[in-house]
């Protein structure tokens, strides 16, 4: 990934001659470097991990969560740049809270992915820089069952049975074998 000099890494909008979009891949670099999350979906619970990553000991115990609820039946957990955690999180709560304003039902999951991706995509594709976060949504209920969507720093969203991003993903991936 050597663009320096080549002028293709500055803006989120400009295509190099390969068709990759350099602003985005230094996105996932940012979320590839961040404390590990991994989901796991069972038979009768999700459990989401995070690890959290602690540079000095100067900081705040317990200062800057990563596990949020979007609404009643949604967790979210992140990974990434924090400040694009919080500011994705904001924007989760408040298309969660519409939905339930507007139907007087909670948002489903798959239709709260589609909408961060969504929002991701057209942010990036409007001139702004990528956000530098991946985002794991997760819901059970007792008829359908388990949920856990990813939702990646380009804007595509996918349903895992099991997954991890972060840091050490792959050894996650290989011990768990998923």
């Amino acid at each position: 990934m050597t663009s320096i000099g080549t002028g293709y890494d500055l803006s989120a909008a400009t295509f190099s001659p390969d068709g990759r979009i350099f602003q985005v891949e230094y996105a996932q670099k940012a979320v590839d470097n961040s404390g590990t999350v991994i989901a796991l979906r069972g038979k009768n619970g999700i459990v989401t991990a995070v690890d959290k990553v602690v540079t000095s000991k100067m900081f705040v115990k317990n200062a800057n969560p990563r596990v949020f609820n979007a609404n009643d039946q949604i967790g979210m957990t992140f990974c990434g740049t924090y400040p694009d955690c919080r500011s994705l999180k904001d924007y989760a709560d408040g298309q969660a809270l519409d939905h339930l304003e507007a139907f007087r039902e909670p948002e489903p999951i798959h239709k709260l992915a589609d909408e961060l991706a969504n929002f991701i995509h057209q942010y990036t594709l409007t001139g702004h820089r990528p956000f530098g976060t991946a985002i794991f949504l997760t819901s059970w209920d007792e008829k359908s069952g388990g949920h856990i969507y990813f939702v990646e720093p380009s804007g595509l969203n996918y349903e895992y049975r099991a997954w991890a991003a972060g840091k050490h993903r792959q050894a996650a991936k290989v011990k768990y074998s998923f």
